[in-house]
Parts: structure tokens; C-alpha cells; sequence
């Protein structure tokens, strides 16, 4: 005796083609195809092939050594701007400090690059010339050790920023206040800088920079070496970092973000949240001041003040501080306008920033970016089985 179950007719009818492959192998109607080709995931590493052709091979094909050389200081101010889009666009804290964070990884490096071309035992050639000194001061002689000076690189700004985070967090300083506090402590580094010029290099800062870890500076292939150093720093973070937001930890960043008590309600730290936010955009700024030492060959308190911090953060803002790719192509962008227009229109480039930037969060507020997602939604639909 047979049971007689209904038939659904679907199954027996002939595949769709628009289910199936050019193949005809019908893979396409698996669970998960549409989503690894053209889902966050697959979108993401077609990104990252993409600028890694563009970083590695055509830049790199194109360029003259010089213009190789100012696109590596550009890329250190993406990875800046990364941390930015971390703690600004995902958190929503207001970073005009971070100069003091790019500052210190940024001096860490030079020391122990100075240390280096001195040679064991002597003097930085800046502390001869002023001659107010006949030894080496103590906080100097540990970067003398290229481990200590690449450690330090990462874990004098982080734990300078998990200081000022859980003394700021937690008494829930935020908005306006955060970002007046974070903006008056880089100028205060930048002024303490200034008046030790016996052991700083004040105004002056730190040059002249031979080597970089046993490599000559003036080699145009060493150069070269670091410019890949620094393009791949940057594909790295953006990858690491895309990969915490879409963690557990950055959906509930974003929650600290839109509504902290109801957070703290729920049983979570917002302070806490927040303070690994903060740390760890603050180690990708020093790291990316370290890179800029050996690509640019000088760091002064004249790249770390107030008016960098401002910058790091216009360059986020208008491509797109809620947008990884967005804020670091802004922060490029930013810096190769400012290098390109202030030599053509020296007295009128700083009205042209401004104004871009006030034009960009008044009619665009997620940045230039945000233009796709709008031409996106505008793009009119065809139904499905319809000839478009």
C-alpha cells in the first residue's frame, strides 16, 4: 500500500537559468553563492585585491621615486585615519588629539633611528651641535634596542591612551568636552616638545635620518621597501579592522554609540567599550607616525599640534568617517589636494579645506562616500523576470 503524498510541482519543473551557472551546473542555486560573490565578505576582498594591484604594481610603475615618497606619507595618514573611522565613525568619540598618539610612535622611531647613526656610546649629531649637554639622557637609552623602540612604537601611545580613556570614560566626559580635551593634550605635547629643545630637537624636531634597521635611507630601493612597508600596514589594518566591526565587540560599540545607558542598563561597560576604541586607534596612530619617520625623514612638533589633529580628522570626515575605505581615501585625497593646490594657490588652500569640509558635513554627512549608497537607492529597480 502506497502513501499518497502531494507533489509539488516546483520540483519537477526545469531549472531556472537564472538559478544556474553559464556552466549549467546549477551551483548557483546553492545557499551562500550570491552571498560569497557579491556579499560583505566578497566585496571586501575584491576591495583589497584592487588597491593591493594599485599599491604594489601600477603606483609603484607610474610614479617617480618623489612622487612614491609622497604617497607613502599619504598612506601613513590613512592608517590614521582608520583609527578615526574606529573610534569617531563606530564610536562616536570626537578624536582631535590623535597628532599626540602619531607624536609619540612617531618620536619612538626617530630616537632609535638617531641612536643607530650615532653608533654605540655617542651622541645624536643634534645634541652635539646645541652643546647644552655631554650625556645621554636616561629615557633615551632604552631605544637604543630596536626591540624596545618597535614595542614602544605601539605601547607608549596606547597606554598613554588607556590612561587618559578610563580617567575621561569614566566620568562619562563625552561630545564636545571629549574632543576639547583630547585637542589641548596634543598641544600640549607639541609645546613640551618645543621647550626641550636639548633633547627634542625643539622646533627643529628630529632629521636626517641615515638608516632604518640596517638599511640605507638614501638607497632609492630601500625607499621603495618602505613604501611597501606602509601599503601593506595599511591593507592589513583595514582588514583587522573591518573584521572588528563586524564582531560582536563592534555591534555593541555601535550600541555605546546610539544609546549609552540603555547599555549600561543591559549590563555592559560603556566605558570600557569605549576605552578599547580609543587604545587601539591611538596604537594605529603612533604606528603610523612610526612609519612616517623613514618615508618622510623628519618629525617636529610642527606635524603633531593641533593643526594636524584637525586634519587627520577633516581627511576622515570627508570621505567618510562611518566608511573604512572612505575615510582612508579621504585622508589621502586631503593630503594630495593640500600638497598639490597650496603650491599653485599657497594663501588660498587652507578657505578651499574649509570650505570643502563645511559643504561635506552639511549636505554630505557620511562623507563623499555616501554618494554611492544615494546614486544606489536612486537606481531604479527591474522586476524580477522583467527585460530591463
Amino acid at each position: 500500500m502506497t502513501e499518497n503524498r502531494p507533489v509539488n510541482p516546483a520540483s519537477h519543473a526545469a531549472p531556472d537559468p537564472r538559478e544556474t551557472t553559464p556552466d549549467g551546473t546549477g551551483d548557483r542555486a546553492r545557499p551562500g553563492w550570491s552571498a560569497r560573490v557579491t556579499g560583505p565578505r566578497g566585496r571586501l576582498l575584491a576591495g583589497l585585491a584592487l588597491g593591493a594591484v594599485l599599491l604594489f604594481a601600477v603606483a609603484p610603475a607610474l610614479l617617480t621615486d618623489f612622487r612614491l615618497g609622497q604617497l607613502a606619507r599619504y598612506l601613513c595618514f590613512a592608517i590614521v585615519a582608520v583609527g578615526i573611522a574606529l573610534a569617531w565613525g563606530r564610536g562616536g568619540m570626537l578624536t582631535l588629539g590623535q597628532g599626540l598618539f602619531f607624536g609619540l610612535g612617531g618620536y619612538a622611531m626617530a630616537m632609535h633611528l638617531k641612536l643607530a647613526d650615532a653608533g654605540d656610546g655617542q651622541l645624536p649629531d643634534f645634541m652635539l651641535l646645541y652643546g647644552s649637554t655631554d650625556q645621554l639622557p636616561w629615557w633615551w637609552e632604552p631605544f637604543r634596542s630596536p626591540v624596545v623602540a618597535v614595542a614602544a612604537v605601539f605601547l607608549v601611545p596606547m597606554t598613554v591612551a588607556a590612561l587618559i580613556g578610563f580617567l575621561v570614560f569614566r566620568r562619562r566626559v563625552r561630545g564636545a568636552y571629549f574632543a576639547i580635551l583630547s585637542q589641548a593634550l596634543a598641544a600640549a605635547f607639541a609645546i613640551l616638545l618645543i621647550g626641550q629643545q636639548a633633547t627634542t630637537g625643539g622646533t627643529n624636531g628630529l632629521t636626517n635620518f641615515q638608516g632604518f634597521f640596517g638599511f640605507s635611507l638614501h638607497d632609492p630601493v630601500n625607499r621603495r621597501m618602505v613604501y611597501f612597508i606602509i601599503a601593506g600596514t595599511l591593507l592589513a589594518l583595514l582588514l583587522l579592522t573591518r573584521q572588528l566591526f563586524l564582531s560582536r565587540y563592534g555591534e555593541l560599540l555601535v550600541a555605546v554609540r546610539d544609546s549609552e545607558e540603555r547599555v549600561r542598563f543591559l549590563g555592559y561597560d560603556p566605558a570600557l567599550v569605549k576605552l578599547v576604541a580609543y587604545v587601539v586607534s591611538a596604537g594605529m596612530a603612533g604606528l603610523a607616525g612610526a612609519l612616517f619617520v623613514p618615508a618622510v625623514g623628519i618629525i617636529s612638533p610642527a606635524l603633531i599640534g593641533i593643526v594636524p589633529s584637525i586634519q587627520f580628522l577633516i581627511g576622515a570626515a570627508i570621505g567618510g568617517r562611518a566608511s573604512l575605505v572612505g575615510a582612508a581615501l579621504g585622508a589621502v585625497a586631503v593630503a594630495w589636494a593640500q600638497t598639490t593646490l597650496s603650491e599653485e594657490f599657497p594663501a588660498a588652500w587652507t578657505y578651499f579645506q574649509a570650505g570643502l569640509f563645511i559643504v561635506v558635513v552639511a549636505f554630505l554627512p557620511g562623507g563623499l562616500i555616501s554618494l554611492r549608497q544615494a546614486l544606489r537607492r536612486r537606481r531604479p529597480t527591474t522586476p524580477l523576470g522583467a527585460t530591463p
